[in-house]
């Protein structure tokens, strides 16, 4: 088969695909869809520059929100009330040295316009399990730090996600 007839067979094929993913709500992850009323926002973060925020920020931009700030217009508020990463100690071996660690991510986000709220303060976590050696802590180190970051855009996913669905 030429190549020019293999691209008209598999052509039909290729555009009914896209049309069936388009039908069913296929979206990219990182980016979702926000509500009017969150086309335009200001955002209050507890934490200016938390891994959090900055993740939050990158989500909604990657949405289509337009990120204000010090708006003297009617624009939807965003408050990041609590925005806090923690480390809790699972396990230690029989020198008594830590070998596993709880990460835990936490926020509270609270949406409100001019005339309503929007979402009353609401908490979101995410948890992750972190295995230390104190013979690779530099590695480990580095790789708690990676694991804050990927904690951080994860929950700006999950938040992206949530306000997505407000009315």
């Amino acid at each position: 088969m030429g190549h020019s007839k293999l691209m008209r067979a598999t052509t039909p094929l290729l555009l009914g695909l896209l049309a069936m993913a388009a039908g069913c709500g296929f979206q990219l992850q990182g980016r979702q869809v926000l509500p009017p009323a969150l086309a335009q926002l200001e955002l209050y973060p507890a934490d200016r520059q938390s891994d959090f925020t900055r993740a939050l920020r990158a989500s909604l931009s990657a949405s289509g929100a337009r990120l204000v700030e010090n708006s003297a217009a009617e624009v939807t508020k965003v408050h990041v009330v609590t925005d806090e990463f923690t480390e809790r100690v699972l396990s230690v071996d029989a020198r008594n040295i830590p070998t596993d660690y709880e990460l835990t991510y936490r926020v509270e986000i609270a949406v409100r316009t001019q005339e309503r709220e929007m979402l009353p303060k609401e908490e979101f976590e995410l948890v992750r399990i972190f295995s230390f050696d104190e013979t690779k802590l530099l590695a480990k180190e580095r790789e708690k730090e990676i694991l804050r970051e990927a904690l951080a855009q994860d929950l700006a996913s999950v938040v992206t996600r949530r306000l997505s669905t407000l009315q």
